[in-house]
């Protein structure tokens, strides 16, 4: 049977690459760049104070000078001045203002006196050509990639792609999942509920932390466990959606008819099983349109570990988005588990002794306890062929958001 990275290694090379679009620039938060932003001018664009003050000539300062006549004022947003010839010329100026030309530093105000129209430096100031100023092009120069591709935008990227007068980027286009729970013990969460029955949560959770991970674009459905129409509804998502996610379904009982028929209808399987728990049932395929589809156990949190171990990094890996390394966490206290399977551990994070964090097992009563995950922060991956973990026993961590 394949370990998790196996089957991770399977899936993320049967992803097809998601395709790109132009994006207005106030909705593009949150999706993956596809191609890199360029300066369109040097960043900043012009020498500018960095502290309200006054412009002068710092060869003035090193000659001895220490009042300075002023000249005029320069604001932010006019065209830059030039300073007087004379020695003794200073230009008031604002932060963010264009330095005049002629002078080569700024003195801040509060290293000065002022009296009128005449400016005195502090006693003994000694000043540096370039004080107080950001020098035209000492961030970028016009033509550099200033955000690479691969990138999820955020605020940062966003004021970056304005600064440059890019009013839409190319990005990876959203993907249309839909999320099926299947089984004839569901019943909608509005719908009288028997003895026998539950509430259906996993497409539930399954879209809320899709919708989180910024994939809005998700619809749930409901098959029960009669084969015409659960033929109906795969025929329907897998002609319509760009991913599928199934939960239920999945094993080898007398019900679970999830797999056969994704065969049926032409779904290419790639891996049925994993040394996990929870999760060892998953499956995986792709269509015949390259739509990758995921069925997922039927166990809530089984659902949603695998969604986060497998799901999550397989669509950002199909967005372009360049992974990082995986984090890692201390385990807080001894674990043990004796199985010869992959363990995917609830756990609370908090803070460790020499001040980082460190993980706190939750391992909840049962792959159904979804309430067990409340307060948890993420799992960690515990490998197979150990016994006992150990307290300080460092694990990949996947956090839920």
């Amino acid at each position: 049977m394949l370990t998790p990275a196996e089957a991770e290694e399977r899936i993320l090379a049967a992803m097809p690459p998601a395709a790109a679009e132009d994006c207005p620039l106030a909705e593009a938060q949150g999706r993956v760049l596809r191609s890199g932003l360029r300066a369109d001018r040097d960043l900043p664009p012009f020498d500018r104070a960095t502290m309200d003050g006054y412009a002068l000539r710092t060869s003035a300062l090193a000659a001895g000078g220490r009042s300075f006549r002023i000249e005029a004022v320069q604001p932010a947003g006019q065209p830059a001045r030039a300073l007087g010839s004379a020695a003794d010329a200073c230009i008031e100026i604002m932060t963010g203002a264009p330095l005049p030309a002629g002078a080569d530093a700024v003195v801040p105000y509060e290293e000065t006196e002022r009296e009128g129209e005449v400016m005195t430096v502090a006693p003994g100031l000694a000043l540096a050509p370039g004080n107080a100023i950001h020098r035209r092009g000492s961030d970028h120069r016009a033509g550099e990639i200033v955000v690479p591709a691969g990138i999820r935008l955020s605020g940062r990227e966003i004021a970056v792609a304005a600064a440059c007068g890019c009013p839409t980027v190319v990005v990876s286009r959203l993907p249309a999942i839909a999320v099926v729970a299947s089984g004839d013990e569901l019943v909608e969460v509005t719908a009288p509920v028997a003895d026998h029955q539950i509430r259906r949560s996993n497409d539930y959770a399954l879209r809320a932390a899709l919708v989180l991970a910024g994939y809005p674009r998700v619809e749930r459905f409901h098959s029960r466990d009669e084969p015409a129409a659960l033929a109906d509804l795969l025929r329907r998502v897998l002609a319509e959606f760009d991913v599928v996610l199934l939960t239920g379904g999945v094993s080898r009982g007398r019900f679970d008819l999830i797999p056969a028929e994704l065969e049926r209808q032409g779904v290419r399987k790639i891996l049925h099983g994993v040394a996990q728990r929870p999760g060892k049932p998953l499956w995986f395929g792709v269509g015949d349109r390259r739509q990758p589809v995921f069925a997922l156990p039927g166990n809530p949190v089984s659902a949603y570990l695998c969604l986060h171990r497998y799901v999550l990094p397989a669509l950002a890996a199909s967005a372009g988005l360049t992974p990082g390394p995986r984090p890692r966490v201390p385990l807080a206290e001894r674990f043990v588990f004796r199985p010869k399977l992959a363990r995917f551990l609830p756990v609370r994070l908090r803070a460790g002794p020499g001040g980082g964090q460190e993980a706190v097992p939750v391992p909840g009563n049962t792959s159904g306890d979804f309430a067990g995950l409340v307060g948890t922060d993420g799992f960690v991956e515990l490998p197979a062929g150990t016994d006992e973990f150990p307290a300080g026993w460092l694990a990949p961590f996947w956090p839920w958001s």
